[in-house]
């Protein structure tokens, strides 16, 4: 039997995919740009509601796609939007589960990671950076990006969100702090008004691994790959490959 993973967005599912709406407006199209000419099979680690998933799907239309989600209820969000697509019902496959548990294909072409990769401690993130060096195909590429901090600094809260959709209007504020000499803990509020009322608020956590480009590129090196930058700086998007670019 496969391990459980935990689910860090059990309470916030409701929330987050909308929300991620306007920065993907941004990041769509330099990664689209990163994944132009990429093989497949893709491997989309933690497509939440499936986002990043439509722009893969657009940019390498011939690729198979494994969208790999563990949380139920964005992975609930993201099997109807493959499903309502007819243009990725035939070769999207959802996963659940985390990467390291998914079953995927024995050599990949593409593996892309957005807004992820700090739920991966360092003995995952070598296990990846290894799948990697074993799987990926000749021109094979993996794409993700790293989100500030680098350090272990406290955040100040601040609202990252807003949007109205019907009579309410919701909220999304965030604040972090340091927990350890490579982690921060953020601290999520979701809030909605109807009516101009308060008629719901969320409270969340999740722990966050740290990861800047110094140490990218080092953990990368012991495996043999190599990282680029790609796209304006403050998206954070690199590129993987098996060879200097």
């Amino acid at each position: 039997m496969k391990p459980q993973v935990s689910d860090e967005y059990e309470r916030s599912a409701e929330f987050v995919d909308v929300m991620l709406a306007a920065p993907w407006t941004a990041l769509a199209p330099t990664l689209a740009e990163a994944l132009r000419g990429a093989p497949g099979p893709v491997v989309d680690v933690g497509a939440g509601g499936g986002h990043g998933t439509r722009v893969i799907a657009r940019t390498l239309p011939e690729a198979e796609i494994h969208a790999v989600e563990p949380s139920p209820g964005l992975r609930a969000v993201l099997l109807a939007r493959v499903n309502d697509d007819p243009g990725l019902r035939h070769r999207v496959t959802v996963l659940p589960g985390g990467l390291l548990q998914a079953t995927l294909p024995p050599r990949l072409g593409t593996l892309v990671a957005m807004n992820v990769i700090g739920h991966f401690g360092p003995r995952d993130r070598r296990t990846i950076w290894r799948l990697l060096a074993e799987r990926l195909l000749p021109g094979g590429r993996a794409v993700l990006n790293l989100q500030p901090p680098a350090e272990p600094v406290a955040v100040p809260l601040s609202r990252f969100s807003e949007l109205r959709i019907g009579r309410r209007r919701y909220e999304g504020w965030g604040r972090a702090e340091p927990s350890g000499p490579d982690q921060i803990t953020w601290h999520m509020t979701y809030r909605a008004f109807q009516d101009g009322k308060p008629a719901e608020e969320v409270e969340v956590e999740y722990a966050w691994w740290l990861l800047g480009p110094d140490r990218l590129k080092a953990e990368l090196a012991e495996h043999g790959l190599h990282a680029t930058p790609t796209g304006p700086t403050e998206l954070g998007l690199w590129c993987i490959t098996g060879s200097p670019v």
